[in-house]
């Protein structure tokens, strides 16, 4: 998912986003109406009233329209929580619903689990504008149910975790790694010399078989230059 930029001039700050703060949470709304995300920032940051967010999202991109470090004038609550300290997303498509409106609110889920990873915020900083001032909003997000999408973003939070490996699990990787490498054939303009040490017993002892493009151990090394050494001796 593409996430572009359309921010709101520093002018506009004393209507939009007067203050500055440390966001502590996110809030969800959904739009009300059918549009994508450009035109929603578009017409937000044209609009002359106090009415702001940070973020709208659809089935294709989410776009940012605020700075996050500004507050928003979107969950009703005037100098609350909700406005002073809530990252403010808004979903598109949900007037009308079904397929855009589904992909744009899997899109909202993976931002929102993108910023709890960026703050290192859990579950519980995702909330929702009825928390705020008790409109029924994000409307269509909760007549889908509540839990169905918080456990979306959970979904894709936990997706975006790196997995550590297990020295086990690594080593499991890397002997199927070596053991896949070996089975190769050599290259066609190394063969010549491969049987020229395999003649001299340079390389190829008794307890020892070519092994493909297998890399050379520093302990295998060691070997054949013990090897020359020797025949260095004998004449």
């Amino acid at each position: 998912m593409k996430i572009q930029k359309n921010l709101c001039p520093p002018e506009a700050y004393p209507t939009k986003c007067p203050f500055i703060r440390r966001p502590d949470r996110i809030v969800v709304h959904n739009t009300g109406n059918d549009a994508p995300a450009a035109n929603e920032i578009q017409y937000m940051l044209r609009r002359p009233e106090e009415i702001s967010f940070h973020f709208a999202v659809d089935e294709e991109e989410a776009v940012q329209g605020l700075p996050l470090d500004r507050n928003a004038w979107a969950s009703g609550d005037g100098r609350g929580k909700g406005n002073m300290l809530g990252i403010h997303l808004e979903i598109c498509w949900s007037k009308s619903g079904g397929p855009r409106f589904q992909k744009a609110e899997e899109n909202g889920a993976r931002l929102i689990a993108g910023l709890l990873k960026e703050y290192g915020w859990g579950l519980d900083r995702v909330t929702k504008h009825q928390d705020y001032d008790g409109k029924y909003c994000p409307h269509r997000t909760l007549d889908l149910g509540w839990e169905r999408f918080l456990n979306l973003v959970e979904k894709y939070r936990e997706g975006e975790e790196e997995k550590m490996l297990s020295y086990q699990e690594f080593k499991t990787y890397l002997d199927r790694y070596w053991a896949e490498l070996a089975k190769q054939e050599a290259a066609g303009w190394a063969r010549e010399g491969i049987e020229a040490c395999r003649a001299q017993g340079i390389m190829m002892g008794d307890r020892e078989g070519f092994r493909g493009r297998s890399f050379v151990t520093r302990q295998e090394l060691a070997q054949v230059a013990a090897r020359l050494l020797e025949r260095k001796q004998e004449t």
